[in-house]
């Protein structure tokens, strides 16, 4: 009877924890929706797709249009399965709730919004940055002989 109740506690705890995960998961799915962030993933898919287009021309293109189907949905899916425990050891569920509930905003939709043009701006700015440091770098590095 003992060893009975230990395993019903047992199941009882596991099937919290994966209610809990469940949850979790949900929750960071919705996050990632409000913030822009699937959207912004759906694009680089959309990117690799376009590449993979390029080099297998012979591919007919509803071949292309029925994997991408495929892949935009399960590559989400996946993805943030990956997320979740990384997630899961920074932010509490109530945190990320919090978070949703600003992207709810006017201001938090504008910043989703703008997140994606942001970021491709910010990415040129940081290669720039890179290259002037490289240069100024390199100019060192002749000045003191090498």
């Amino acid at each position: 009877m003992k060893k009975l109740l230990i395993l019903i506690s047992m199941c009882g705890f596991a099937a919290a924890g994966y209610a809990q995960s469940t949850t979790y998961k949900s929750t960071l799915k919705t996050l990632l929706e409000v913030a822009g962030t699937e959207a912004t993933f759906q694009v680089a898919v959309k990117q690799m797709f376009e590449m993979f287009k390029q080099q297998k021309t012979e591919v007919p293109t509803e071949v292309w249009t029925d994997f991408e189907k495929e892949f935009s949905q399960t590559s989400m899916d996946d993805l943030v399965d990956m997320m979740v425990p990384i997630y899961q050891r920074h932010m509490t569920e109530d945190e990320l709730k919090s978070i949703i509930r600003f992207y709810q905003t006017p201001a938090g939709k504008k910043y989703a919004e703008k997140t994606p043009m942001i970021m491709q701006e910010s990415m040129q700015a940081g290669q720039e940055w890179g290259m002037r440091i490289g240069q100024s770098f390199q100019e060192k590095l002749k000045e003191k002989g090498y």
